[in-house]
């Protein structure tokens, strides 16, 4: 298998202002997790799921048929794949794709295309990226996503998320919507290095970017033309975008 796909769907959901797990959140009677492996599932038959916070439901929904990791502790993105590492690490994989478990619109093509073009590239990290005009409307959902940080030759030298961004960095326009593409041999070598030194404690896989920039490793980025792939479900007004938008 040369390409192995990890699913992030460890998390609560506080925003949701619900106690079940938020990639459970139904849309047109289908858990936001099944929409996303409908498509993930033809570019990677068996992917890795991590789940945390009532995860027992996770498995039981997604019919417990894939790879699942416990991530007990929620500690970030990056600690979710330090908890694959161990599994994954001795594996034949050559790329690690990592994807959120509520982005139910991403589609089997876009997660093709990002393999592609880090192929391509040549690159140690691929992220997917969106750009929009404004926050409002449709996009008011991007506000939340990490900001990409380019240099003088518009090449990617950190993607700084939201909460620790100032004022200047919040109104980039260019976006993270957390679909990465690694060199796997690369990604187990370095996850471990990940520091929590930021306002949320947590280990986030974002800053595996400053990681292979100070190592002089090639960082690569793709847009996604269609806004609606990125669109991740973490409110009741996402909730409610992501019901008017998807088609029966």
């Amino acid at each position: 298998m040369k390409n192995q796909i990890i699913i992030l769907a460890g998390g609560k959901g506080t925003r949701m202002k619900s106690d079940r797990p938020k990639v459970l959140t139904k849309i047109k009677d289908t858990a936001i997790v099944n929409h996303l492996l409908k498509n993930v599932v033809s570019v990677c038959e068996k992917p890795v799921i991590v789940v945390g916070y009532k995860g027992e439901e996770v498995i039981k929904e997604t019919g417990n048929k894939y790879r699942y990791v416990w991530q007990k502790k929620q500690l970030g993105t990056g600690h979710a794949l330090m908890r694959v590492k161990e599994e994954m690490k001795n594996g034949k994989a050559e790329n690690i794709i990592v994807v959120p478990g509520d982005h139910p619109f991403l589609s089997a093509k876009t997660i093709n295309h990002l393999i592609k073009s880090h192929i391509r590239r040549n690159a140690v990290i691929s992220a997917a990226v969106i750009k929009v005009d404004s926050f409002e409307g449709l996009n008011s959902g991007f506000y939340d996503c990490g900001r990409i940080i380019r240099n003088q030759n518009q090449e990617i030298e950190g993607i700084i998320e939201l909460k620790d961004a100032d004022e200047k960095q919040r109104q980039i326009k260019e976006v993270n919507v957390s679909y990465y593409c690694f060199k796997a041999d690369w990604l187990w070598g370095n996850i471990d290095k990940l520091k929590n030194n930021n306002k949320a404690k947590e280990y986030y896989l974002t800053d595996m970017v400053k990681i292979a920039v100070k190592q002089g490793e090639k960082v690569n980025s793709m847009v996604i033309r269609n806004s609606l792939e990125g669109l991740g479900v973490n409110t009741p007004e996402q909730l409610r975008t992501a019901k008017s938008s998807l088609r029966s």
